[in-house]
């Protein structure tokens, strides 16, 4: 495990002990809530194929993009599936394609990375998130002059169990918090890898092991910024509980039971978006 493009571990998937590479990817998670893959299995022609697609859909006229007006609170506009955001924007039959076959491998890998993540653990299901949604989000920053130096994100968490970001390659910004020490580092362009961050959702389900990490988006620099972010979010209507295994004597089950959905309202309601809403959901916060 080695420190590429900034100071988060960047971890090879390619490791050739899965024993090896599990406690890699646990420590990290552990650690930072955040860390970098190279030998991802995303292929190179696919994450290029993916951003000129982003690219040219966000050129699209106004009039035609506002088509798109399913609003997720707080996040934008989304779309049910991705066939219904390709008929939206008049995507092309190559473009849909792009993004359904994207769509499907980031998926996979996302599904992976977290049943790597339960096995570092030790436990003898694996499936927890097998079956759990996913939704990736296309961000284009307009920075100006006048941005530099200011928030395009403000700081949050993720609200799921872990995003992976296809960052822009070329132009900087993302920072994450380190949670022990309250400093900010930036995430550096490292090309063709894959950053991933861990949610709230990891947090509750493994007892507050794993870091729900911190980040923001800095303006650094005048020009444009295109961020691919890919969510693999949780049990949208059953709850997410604490494995018994997590739970002893010295470690006091922390959460409630709560499902994706009652996390996210809880987020949007009380306003706290930067892994506070936790605190809420303790058997201290809820009496």
């Amino acid at each position: 495990m080695v420190e590429l493009g900034g100071i988060i571990p960047t971890i090879d998937l390619k490791e050739v002990s899965d024993k090896i590479l599990n406690q890699k990817i646990r420590e990290a998670g552990e650690r930072w809530g955040c860390f970098r893959v190279i030998n991802h299995g995303v292929t190179l022609s696919l994450m290029y194929e993916m951003k000129k697609t982003v690219i040219d859909l966000f050129e699209r006229p106004y009039e035609v993009k506002m088509r798109n007006t399913h609003v997720l609170p707080e996040s934008g506009y989304m779309a049910p599936t991705v066939n219904t955001f390709c008929d939206q924007l008049d995507a092309s039959s190559n473009q849909r394609e792009t993004m359904l076959e994207y769509a499907k491998a980031i998926d996979g890998l996302a599904k992976d990375l977290a049943r790597r993540l339960v096995e570092s653990y030790g436990l003898v299901e694996t499936d927890y998130f097998s079956g759990c949604p996913s939704l990736f989000r296309i961000n284009k920053y307009h920075f100006k002059p006048e941005t530099v130096g200011k928030p395009g994100v403000q700081l949050h968490t993720d609200t799921g169990f872990l995003t992976i970001l296809q960052d822009d390659e070329n132009v900087g910004g993302l920072e994450v918090m380190d949670n022990s020490s309250g400093t900010f580092f930036p995430i550096n362009p490292l090309p063709n890898t894959l950053a991933i961050n861990l949610g709230d959702s990891a947090t509750i389900w493994s007892n507050g092991r794993l870091c729900n990490v911190k980040h923001r988006v800095q303006c650094k620099e005048a020009t444009t910024r295109i961020s691919i972010a890919s969510f693999l979010l949780g049990p949208m209507d059953t709850d997410l509980e604490v494995p018994s295994a997590f739970v002893d004597v010295e470690h006091p089950r922390l959460y409630k039971p709560i499902s994706y959905k009652g996390l996210r309202q809880l987020r949007i309601t009380m306003k706290l978006h930067d892994g506070e809403a936790l605190k809420l959901i303790t058997h201290e916060g809820l009496k």
